[in-house]
């Protein structure tokens, strides 16, 4: 209907009664229309969820973005002002200027977003602070990148990624989940880039939603060896894979532990974290860091059943889109982008690298480079 109402309402008011046209030309009108409903049926009829090469899926949004939503902006805009000009006898409709406007700014939008937007990152430092810090981590620093979308990050942006957390000299490096978009077909070409990665105390990461074969329709035993081998991936590159478990962090006789869950989402995203066993042998006073690839995690159980000090997420890339500092992910009602706190309790949520659709406005990709201070 957002395809077929727009075109209905334009040719009405603007093209029927236009007699310097011909046959032909009345019918032109008509072919984008049919053309995008003949792909949005096509795309409808594929088992996954998203096609194997996602350029099928990128050229549909991109033709939606330049052709769809600007009709649909107008014909919204027109439509109200037609109504409010009958209303109050007007004498123009000042809703097709404003439609015109919109229209204009989405096409901004469309072509900011899918090409200068997408290609940009920051490097954002975060300083948090802890009484009980061991003293021989302070100034400890973990860089942080996440939601990395092999299947739609373009491969200069991922060597770009690659050599600036190289030149961060972290202690540890951590990633947060989602490496693919569906496959671990993806990351055939990036071995190199990812293998390089490297840290002090070494490379950790955690599993999200994306790197579990749920947006894959096939046999149980197809979709388990993807997953075996997205797993054989990671820890190829020298990555320490954490699977609901973790590692301790020695600085002579102090210590941290990082924790790795797997994902921990609500419905319908995969629920296989176990906190207890993640955290299994760890001590009371023990500084943990987590990393959890959903932060809803966060308050729905992290918080109530544990010390965890800092929790690091991804997840949501900060919503991709953000105007006048309004995010579509705010209306999730969870933590979505940025750090947040309660009491000594940390949690940062990182906008990530890259995302299913290679799309950002207003909310820049970024790597995060926490550095960890004791309270004196």
């Amino acid at each position: 209907m957002a395809i077929v109402l727009p075109d209905v309402y334009l040719y009405v008011r603007y093209l029927r009664h236009r007699t310097d046209l011909g046959v032909f030309q009345h019918m032109l009108w008509w072919v984008p229309g049919i053309i995008m409903t003949a792909y949005t049926v096509g795309l409808s009829l594929i088992r996954d969820f998203a096609p194997g090469n996602m350029m099928w899926l990128n050229v549909y949004l991109f033709m939606c973005g330049l052709v769809i939503v600007p009709k649909l902006l107008f014909v919204t805009c027109s439509s109200v002002g037609l109504l409010l000009r009958r209303l109050f006898s007007l004498r123009r409709n000042w809703g097709n200027f404003v439609g015109i406007v919109l229209v204009l700014f989405s096409l901004y939008m469309l072509i900011y977003g899918s090409t200068v937007g997408v290609r940009k990152f920051t490097v954002r430092h975060v300083s948090l602070y802890f009484d009980d810090l061991p003293p021989a981590f302070d100034g400890y620093r973990i860089v942080q990148f996440t939601d990395l979308h092999a299947g739609s990050v373009e491969a200069e942006v991922l060597e770009r990624t690659a050599e600036t957390i190289n030149s961060l000299d972290a202690d540890a490096v951590v990633f947060t989940g989602d490496l693919q978009n569906m496959l671990p077909d993806e990351l055939r070409h990036y071995g190199r880039e990812l293998s390089s990665l490297k840290a002090k105390d070494g490379v950790f990461s955690v599993l999200g939603n994306h790197d579990y074969s749920l947006y894959v329709k096939a046999d149980t035993s197809v979709c388990n060896a993807n997953e075996r081998r997205l797993i054989a991936l990671e820890r190829g590159y020298g990555w320490t894979l954490l699977m609901n478990e973790h590692r301790v962090i020695r600085r002579g006789s102090d210590s941290i532990v990082i924790a790795g869950e797997e994902n921990g989402g609500k419905a319908p995203f995969p629920k296989k974290s176990d906190l207890k066993k993640t955290l299994a042998g760890v001590s009371s006073d023990a500084f943990i860091v987590l990393l959890q690839h959903d932060p809803s995690a966060w308050r729905r159980y992290i918080l109530p059943c544990s010390d965890v000090r800092l929790t690091l997420s991804g997840h949501t890339h900060g919503g991709q889109i953000s105007m006048f500092g309004y995010r579509p992910t705010q209306l999730s009602g969870t933590e979505d982008s940025g750090l947040y706190r309660e009491g000594n309790h940390f949690l940062y949520v990182s906008t990530g690298v890259g995302g299913l659709v290679p799309f950002r406005f207003g909310v820049t990709p970024e790597i995060v480079v926490l550095t960890l201070h004791k309270i004196k």
